[in-house]
């Protein structure tokens, strides 16, 4: 049997969690609704509510999703994770070099070593995964703001580079 005093805390956890629930829906159906009334698209590509209105429809939609699971019960209580403030550097830090680098080796040269050093060298994942995701997220990412969404990207500067497409 539980005592009053054993629920309080988790009530006020329960009230909290759905508190915190309701108001990223709520600001997720806001950025949605402002960035309709920007426009998608325009004859240039993608209009200055295009991202706004993923990012507003991704956020009610995980909302959702995470009020379904807390409901189901399917989050469990993991173990809190003691802050590596060496990791928040390094990635505070090397964003800062790929913005610096940026103008000078291009976007597809800039983010795929700034995914390698942080998939190879920092979570050591294996040589095949490192270089596909890279890959993936540097020159499928390029290739899909250039062509599809027709969003200029930074190429290089470097005239090597430059020479050979990056």
């Amino acid at each position: 049997m539980t005592s009053v005093t054993e629920k309080r805390p988790v009530n006020r956890v329960r009230h909290s969690v759905l508190a915190g629930q309701a108001a990223l829906t709520a600001l997720g159906s806001y950025v949605l609704v402002e960035s309709l009334r920007l426009g998608l698209w325009n004859d240039l590509g993608p209009g200055p509510g295009f991202f706004p209105c993923v990012l507003g429809g991704g956020l009610v939609l995980l909302s959702l999703i995470w009020f379904v699971q807390e409901r189901a019960g399917v989050q469990s209580a993991a173990a809190p994770e003691a802050a590596d403030g060496s990791q928040v550097r390094a990635v505070v830090l090397s964003l800062l070099v790929l913005a610096a680098a940026l103008p000078f080796i291009g976007f597809q040269a800039g983010v795929f070593l700034f995914l390698m050093y942080h998939l190879r060298l920092r979570a050591r994942t294996s040589w095949i995964k490192s270089l596909a995701v890279s890959l993936c997220g540097s020159v499928g990412v390029y290739y899909l703001f250039t062509l599809a969404l027709r969003v200029s990207l930074p190429e290089a500067t470097i005239i090597p580079l430059n020479l050979i497409g990056l």
